[in-house]
């Protein structure tokens, strides 16, 4: 086990209070079945998600910058992680603008000032997502050694959205080689269910847009990039679409009815949060990982394949 990762400051984010709770829910269970400790970061805020930061990007970066000074500063803590893709992707955006940006730099100084909290400075601390967190503390050998149920059987294709791994220039930490995480061809939460026993299949669609910025405006283009989505991942074997990211599994699920319901073209495949496949892994119940909160009804097919 990576001591550094044992026990990290956890940045839920607004979704995973809501309606993404089973993301929550699960992260938290498996953290504790695999002894990990998740410290939530007190008196967090909304990292600017994207309606401040269409509006005001560097506002949205102040607000950021404040959960990591929290974490950093208050909490005393070298790394805080964030399972929600865009909450990852926003700290690590403030992260490199406070590092590159002058301007940005003015104005968290001035708001900070304003707000009475310490200025966070660039490197004050490491931010991570869900999958870092579970790859570089337990590992796969790691996780290999945990499992009580095993996947084995259950085909998976592994969704990991648009804003994990873009823009490039602000995850200096990805394609460096090795056993790093890419870019391009993203495959931590492949070798995380691969370990837990899962079949892995291709999946071309795997960091291709879902839409979700677009789901109020423009319905239906959102509609067909799910359906894109679900339908690669049905031609490729899946019989499960794993998520990392609350906006993309909201998403799918909703969607997925919706493509039914107004250009009838009706999929399978269900949708769960790479945590929840986990715990049940590790011999977590259906209910300790949140299952009854998906809509994305998947019980049927865990219990077919004893997992449940």
């Amino acid at each position: 086990m990576n001591g550094k990762y044992k026990k990290v400051a956890y940045y839920p984010g607004c979704a995973l209070e809501g309606s993404a709770h089973a993301y929550s829910r699960s992260t938290k269970a498996v953290g504790r079945k695999l002894g990990l400790d998740l410290v939530e970061v007190e008196n967090w805020n909304c990292c600017g998600a994207m309606e401040v930061k269409n509006i005001d990007p560097k506002l949205q970066t102040y607000l950021s910058s404040r959960v990591m000074s929290i974490a950093a500063n208050e909490m005393k803590f070298d790394v805080v992680m964030a399972p929600c893709n865009g909450c990852y992707h926003n700290l690590k955006k403030a992260e490199y603008d406070l590092a590159n940006d002058p301007d940005s730099v003015a104005v968290v100084e001035r708001l900070s000032t304003k707000a009475g909290h310490e200025t966070y400075q660039a490197g004050d601390i490491e931010t991570i997502h869900a999958l870092d967190w579970i790859k570089h503390s337990i590992g796969e050998a790691g996780l290999r050694e945990r499992v009580k149920n095993s996947l084995a059987g259950l085909k998976v294709a592994n969704y990991y959205g648009c804003m994990y791994t873009r823009p490039r220039h602000i995850f200096p930490e990805k394609d460096q080689g090795g056993d790093s995480e890419s870019t391009l061809e993203p495959h931590y939460m492949d070798d995380l269910l691969a370990a837990a026993g899962a079949e892995i299949v291709a999946f071309p669609l795997k960091t291709a847009c879902c839409g979700g910025a677009h789901t109020l405006s423009d319905s239906d283009t959102s509609t067909k990039l799910v359906i894109n989505i679900l339908r690669a991942a049905e031609l490729n074997g899946a019989e499960v679409i794993a998520t990392e990211c609350p906006t993309c599994h909201s998403g799918l699920e909703m969607h997925q009815i919706r493509a039914e319901k107004r250009f009838d073209i009706k999929t399978s495949v269900k949708i769960v949060y790479f945590t929840q496949l986990l715990g049940l892994a590790l011999g977590l119940s259906p209910r300790k990982v949140g299952l009854h909160e998906n809509v994305s009804d998947s019980l049927p097919l865990f219990k077919e394949k004893g997992l449940a």
